[in-house]
């Protein structure tokens, strides 16, 4: 069983129903329990960076998380601001600390003329493909204004072209994560999603 996590700044109904689409089983949880028990863990989301580690200290989900990502090593799936959070900090609306799984920061788009936020549909770069096979590469869909720079290049999975090159993706040991959304992604994205998860089957 998969759990999704819910801290109250998620898309937890299509994160599920892109799971249930693809056969594979989950829940929406916020009990310390029900994440313990699980297979893997989903960390979704959509909103600040500040909020969000806000939300998860208030639900008392910041130790469990880190002991079953950090130290027991459970596959773990970061979507979006759930990717952004893994990280050391964040700049969203003020510094602030993240989980500080990896190191890093996650800041603004440079205004250079492009929309920001950039939202919509768009090519992944630089794509490694053992993380990435040829069906799971193409356009995914994206909504965010703040971008992940990690301090090891070697984690970066994939990236995008908006304002620059920037991450679309990391991989490091237990942890995948994309900024992009894979349950929105239509076609490729429940593709990404089948593969990461018959991998860990």
């Amino acid at each position: 069983m998969i759990a999704i996590i819910n801290y109250g700044l998620g898309n937890l109904a299509s994160v599920k129903k892109a799971l249930d689409a693809i056969s594979v089983e989950s829940v929406i949880t916020d009990d310390p329990t029900e994440i313990r028990n699980s297979s893997a863990i989903i960390l979704p989301g959509v909103g600040s960076f500040q909020q969000g580690m806000q939300n998860l200290r208030k639900s008392g989900l910041v130790d469990i998380l880190t002991d079953e990502v950090m130290n027991k090593k459970k596959p773990f799936l970061g979507i979006c601001l759930g990717m952004q959070l893994i990280f050391t900090d964040g700049t969203e609306p003020e510094p602030c600390k993240g989980l500080g799984w990896i190191k890093g920061k996650v800041v603004k788009f440079k205004n250079n003329g492009m929309r920001i936020p950039h939202m919509g549909w768009n090519e992944l770069v630089d794509v490694d493909e053992t993380k990435f096979s040829k069906q799971c590469q193409g356009d995914y869909y994206f909504i965010h204004s703040y971008h992940a720079i990690p301090e090891n290049d070697f984690i970066v999975s994939s990236k995008v072209n908006y304002t620059e090159k920037v991450v679309a993706s990391v991989s490091y040991d237990n942890i995948f994560a994309t900024q992009f959304h894979p349950e929105k992604s239509q076609k490729v994205g429940l593709e990404l999603l089948r593969n990461y998860f018959e991998k860990l089957s």
